[in-house]
Formats: C-alpha cells, structure tokens, sequence
C-alpha cells in the first residue's frame, strides 16, 4: 500500500524542509499545504485547531504531528 501525507508548512521553515526530505527519502508521496502561499493560517486552524507551530502533518488521513513526530513514527514502524 502506497503511504501519502499531507503536510502543512511555511516559508523558511527548518523543520518543515526536514519533514519534506523524510518523506521523500521514504518515497512517501506528499501534498504540500503552504500557508505562506495558496493556503491561509485559518484553514489549517480548521484542519488542526491545536496547530501552535509547523509543520503539521497527516499520514494516510491520520494526524501524526509535527517533524519529530514524524521521525519517530517512520523509525518505529
């Protein structure tokens, strides 16, 4: 089964380029959801109401959180 993530970022974002490269070194296909761009800080609050930093990502439609949340559930499994 193909994996996908849906990963909310912003410009000039550390952790979101390292979360970015994870996903591509895992050959995890990913939509990118800029807010600095065609998305706005409002519709991510709607997609994750408790979002304080970013990224924010969801895997397979499930929320996992930010960068290294992400590690850890690629390490673990």
């Amino acid at each position: 089964m193909t994996q996908k993530a849906i990963v909310w970022s912003k410009e000039n974002c550390p952790y979101c380029l390292q979360a970015k490269a994870l996903l591509t070194q895992k050959g995890i296909k990913f939509e990118e959801r800029n807010i600095s761009k065609d998305w706005t800080r409002d519709q991510l609050l709607e997609s994750v109401p408790t979002a304080r930093t970013l990224p924010q990502i969801f895997l397979d439609d499930k929320y996992v959180g930010g960068f290294t949340e992400l590690r850890k559930h690629l390490l673990q499994g």
